[in-house]
């Protein structure tokens, strides 16, 4: 049995460059081909990192790959990975999976009859803070989770990213392009969601670009940017998620879990690392686990220092998964849900009304010391 899956990129743009950085961290997976509709994209990934490019049906036809990394622009998730799935290859999608319930559902059945596997980043949650919080709370060191809050405030994209607009058109906002990670993180540490509420403004139905090299230019706002939304799970915990890309500063933790023992404090799910806190009462905080989780380890340097990245753990467990033959974290069931609730969370906030799940799902398998060590490439 193969022990290596080969592994094509469709999409050259930023995020390409994490997934070829750290692939040769992972078993079971080596990076081959990449392609993009710009070829001269493709051609500069490629010579930067020592692969080939390819024509978008090249890599489809590439006999050698089996698996493809679908990080094109959200808008065309759906389409791309419909096309590769449609090519007899397994997909594994940048978030979000997709944009709505119908087009995740008809991935799922075009997999199905190709006998292929379907995958989605967020992987985040795999990291060792999010994997203690979550042995945390399946050991019961906070109780029964009855409640809780996340928030994911900012003032935005257009001061940083160099083309920022496809931030503010539909498929964008911060539900859509932050809230996979928090929603992910939820559903992996509490279970599914059965209902939501919502309301969402533009209160700045203009943006102007800030940073280089389009300074100056404006941005039509043409999705909401703010957002307010209130989540029921399946287990009767109701959490409160903020979504903001109006907010100067603020003073909010990215995530809280509230506990009949404990409160759990949760680092942000948009990094890997962090420092998790088990607090029992006012100015008690709980001893926690020896947990040397190798997805803790600082691994990059960035401008807050050293910090943990392990992009492509999920990649990773799902080719090892496929090889293995049981079931991957990173799932199309699990990716799904988190779309259905948020655009449950934009519908709620369109029409005013509470929004009824239509999805539901497992919560992904825990990934423990041993099993995280597991993933990671031992070769010299």
């Amino acid at each position: 049995m193969a022990k290596i899956l080969g592994i094509g990129i469709i999409g050259c743009g930023n995020i390409s460059t994490a997934y070829l950085t750290l692939a040769p961290l992972f078993k079971g997976i080596e990076i081959r081909a990449c392609a993009d509709i710009n070829s001269d994209a493709a051609k500069t990934r490629a010579e930067e990192y020592g692969i080939r490019a390819e024509s978008v049906e090249g890599l489809l036809a590439a006999s050698d790959i089996d698996m493809v990394v679908n990080l094109t622009v959200p808008a065309v998730h759906y389409a791309v990975s419909a096309q590769v799935l449609d090519a007899g290859k397994h997909v594994y999608s940048e978030k979000p999976f997709v944009l709505s319930v119908e087009e995740g559902r008809d991935l799922a059945e075009r997999a199905a009859r190709q006998g292929v596997r379907v995958g989605s980043a967020p992987d985040t949650f795999l990291g060792g803070a999010h994997q203690l919080a979550r042995h945390l709370v399946d050991t019961g060191a906070a109780g029964r989770i009855t409640g809780g809050t996340c928030h994911v405030l900012s003032p935005g994209m257009e001061h940083w990213h160099p083309n920022p607009d496809f931030f503010f058109k539909p498929g964008g906002g911060p539900i859509l392009d932050l809230g996979p990670y928090y929603i992910s993180n939820l559903v992996q540490l509490i279970g599914p969601v059965v209902r939501v509420a919502a309301m969402t403004s533009v209160p700045s139905p203009e943006r102007r670009i800030t940073s280089e090299p389009r300074f100056g230019e404006m941005i039509t706002v043409e999705t909401p940017t703010t957002v307010h939304a209130i989540l029921e799970f399946a287990n009767g915990a109701l959490v409160t998620l903020g979504a903001s890309w109006d907010v100067k500063t603020h003073g909010h933790r990215p995530m809280e879990l509230y506990g009949t023992e404990a409160s759990l404090i949760v680092p942000d799910p948009n990094f890997f690392g962090g420092t998790v806190e088990l607090i029992e009462s006012a100015g008690s905080e709980s001893a926690l686990p020896d947990w040397d989780h190798p997805f803790s380890v600082p691994n990059q340097d960035h401008k807050q220092g050293m910090m943990a990245n392990y992009r492509t753990a999920g990649l990773a467990d799902m080719a090892l998964a496929i090889l293995e033959d049981r079931p991957h974290r990173c799932s199309l069931e699990f990716a799904l849900h988190v779309v259905d609730v948020m655009t449950a969370i934009l519908h709620s906030g369109e029409t005013g009304k509470f929004i009824e799940l239509t999805t539901s799902c497992d919560q992904p398998a825990p990934l423990g010391l041993e099993e995280a060590a597991s993933l990671l490439n031992t070769k010299d």
